[in-house]
């Protein structure tokens, strides 16, 4: 069978740009669709294609047309759902392929997808399910009882029975096709060091429940670790690529399992530069860890500070403290280790609190800050609190860089303050 996985293009809208003339917010990191890369590496008994529209953004018509495909596979984060409704109707007038939703999106707010354009939706983790429902369509079969996916039924209800995620899911077997994107490898770099830069996926999911995080949802809760041998497998095969992200929510959240993973990089005579997410709360329990990470080729860590005030993270169901934050970001300094910082603006600051947050970053030296947006994405316990608040329904401008309820400054004002802090912290960020 023919298979053809779709990431959608760059599509997101701008409040502060279409009415207030404020261009410096968007920001546009190009990576490699690895979602879809592991999806393909699964597709052993299938001709499969991977279309990366963010780096060829006209490329749709002409791969429907070229390849004509059987299956058509779309992934999507909430800000890219609508634009994969009207791909997936462009691919149901001009191919009779089956159409497939899943990612992030759909594995949040499955019922979005539940409609005529679309046959399929798979909710969590794919790797697995998506190669389960190929076979079954390819060989006729019953679809109705495949675990994790959904048969659309527009108009009705959208039933399907869920997957119990576990070590079986990663199938680990087969790794990811990094091959089908060699046609768009020079585009993944990062942009401020010039350096290409390739992804590897760890771990999967998140025992955590911050209010406004979607991730748990990929698994059930559940902490899913690649075996170390398939994560140096992964990184070898992607060749002489100086940079390696590896992509999950907590890289170290088994601590034993890194210190393995450290050794087995060390051992394997990789010498990368390696970039990894990791929390707070691992950084100073186990700062021997980190030490050891460095030495295997650590340069910066991703860490979601959130908020600076132990009222603001305990309103987001998020564990940790403001001194918890701080000590980490102590070690951290200490080890010559750079930090990106994740900080989530609430449309409820005022100019006090975009003040305080300013201070905070300067202060601690964090080398890259990025700011969200706090965002009631759908599906998620933050959208059902704030459902009389919201005012923007419109998922295009779900990029979580857009204040979809009220603002209590002034919006215009709001969003100047965002963006000018965005501007500073970026002029002055090192990595």
């Amino acid at each position: 069978m023919k298979i053809l996985l779709v990431n959608p293009p760059n599509c997101g809208r701008s409040i502060p740009e279409e009415r207030y003339g404020i261009d410096s917010i968007r920001q546009i990191f190009r990576g490699e669709p690895l979602a879809l890369e592991v999806l393909a590496g699964n597709l052993k008994d299938h001709e499969v294609r991977i279309l990366d529209l963010k780096a060829e953004p006209g490329g749709f018509h002409g791969a429907l047309s070229g390849f004509e495909p059987d299956l058509v596979g779309f992934t999507a984060v909430t800000c890219e759902a609508n634009t994969v409704v009207r791909l997936a109707e462009e691919a149901r007038e001009n191919t009779r392929a089956t159409v497939v939703a899943g990612g992030i999106h759909a594995s949040c707010d499955p019922d979005f997808f539940n409609r005529p354009c679309i046959n399929y939706v798979v909710v969590g983790l794919g790797k697995a399910s998506f190669a389960d429902l190929a076979a079954a369509i390819e060989g006729d079969r019953d679809t109705g009882n495949l675990p994790g996916v959904a048969r659309t039924n527009p108009g009705g209800s959208l039933a399907f029975v869920p997957r119990e995620f576990g070590p079986a899911d990663l199938a680990e077997t087969s790794p990811p096709r990094y091959d089908l994107v060699d046609r768009y490898r020079a585009s993944y770099t990062l942009s401020r060091l010039g350096l290409r830069i390739g992804f590897v996926a760890s771990a999967f999911g998140c025992p955590y429940r911050c209010s406004f995080c979607c991730i748990s949802s990929l698994t059930g809760g559940r902490y899913l670790n690649h075996d170390v041998e398939t994560v140096i497998a992964d990184i070898r095969a992607l060749g002489d690529i100086p940079v390696i992200r590896l992509v999950d929510a907590n890289t170290f959240g088994n601590p034993r399992h890194a210190e393995r993973l450290a050794e087995g990089i060390l051992s394997a005579g990789i010498r990368k530069n390696i970039v990894v997410d990791v929390r707070s709360d691992t950084v100073v329990r186990h700062p021997d860890l980190l030490r050891r990470w460095k030495e295997t080729g650590l340069r910066s860590v991703i860490i979601g500070f959130e908020e600076i005030t132990d009222d603001a993270l305990a309103s987001m169901n998020k564990s940790g403290s403001v001194a918890m934050n701080d000590e980490a970001i102590a070690i951290l300094h200490e080890m010559g280790v750079s930090i990106v910082g994740d900080f989530i603006v609430s449309p409820d600051y005022d100019e006090e609190r975009f003040d305080a947050l300013e201070r905070y970053v300067t202060e601690r030296k964090i080398d890259l800050p990025l700011l969200a947006v706090l965002t009631p994405l759908p599906g998620h316990p933050l959208h059902s609190a704030w459902s009389d608040r919201i005012v923007l329904r419109d998922l295009d401008y779900y990029t979580l860089t857009n204040a979809v309820v009220p603002t209590r400054l002034e919006e215009k004002r709001f969003y100047e303050r965002y963006a000018g802090l965005i501007k500073s912290f970026h002029a002055n960020a090192r990595l």
